[in-house]
């Protein structure tokens, strides 16, 4: 089976400061998500994972994640960098703090967390729940019909908000209960397993952290 690999970028000062970064915002890495990107990397080199293709999002964050997880692990893996494992476009609310927002937009924020049937995002000019998995779905399942040996494992590197939504779409989970699993933590990996492209595929683990030795925080997690 093709055994996919969804890593969460690692903790950048946006993060820290409970900003939205979105689909067009953007902060550095802060410096101890090297050392759990590092982390990751040896959790990986423990089970033996050997990545056929590395899927990515563009944004800066998610690349230079991607960059040195890939440099730690020592392998020599093709990466493709597709607009299609970018962040939800949130819009008015990038840039933000949480805090303004839930001022501002308390029910986009509400909904967008808790209730994302109920998502509307006309008022801030950002993304629907319906169009970030039209965008990233086909790069998953276009990855996993690829691989013609039934037995790669591939990595795709992207972001908390779009990873939760599209792998719980993954699962087979209706928008409605896309959160309510919780989010995914910085520098996490979430495993998948896929016999072909054809859905539901099936959960292996979901937000793995436990090589992270610090203590984790809520801003680690969206």
């Amino acid at each position: 089976m093709t055994r996919l690999y969804f890593v969460r970028h690692g903790k950048t000062e946006w993060n820290l400061e409970g900003r939205y970064q979105g689909a067009n915002g953007d902060s550095p890495l802060l410096k101890e998500s090297y050392e759990e990107i590092s982390q990751l990397a040896h959790y990986l080199t423990a089970h033996q994972v050997k990545f056929s293709r590395a899927y990515v999002s563009p944004l800066p964050r998610a690349k230079t994640t991607a960059q040195y997880l890939i440099k730690q692990l020592g392998q020599t893996i093709p990466v493709t960098i597709t607009v299609g494992m970018r962040e939800f476009n949130l819009g008015r609310m990038e840039g933000m703090r949480f805090t303004d927002v839930a001022k501002r937009y308390p029910q986009e924020l509400y909904s967008f967390r808790h209730a994302p049937a109920e998502y509307d995002p006309t008022a801030i000019q950002g993304e629907s729940f319906a169009e970030l998995i039209d965008r990233m779905e086909p790069v998953v399942l276009d990855a996993v019909r690829a691989d013609h040996t039934g037995d790669e494992n591939l990595l795709f590197v992207s972001h908390g908000a779009a990873l939760t939504a599209l792998v719980q779409t993954l699962l087979g989970k209706p928008i409605k209960d896309l959160r309510k699993a919780g989010g995914l933590t910085n520098s996490s990996v979430t495993i998948l397993a896929a016999h072909g492209p054809q859905l539901p595929f099936k959960l292996i683990k979901w937000n793995e952290t436990s090589y992270i030795t610090k203590k984790l925080e809520a801003s680690d997690t969206i």
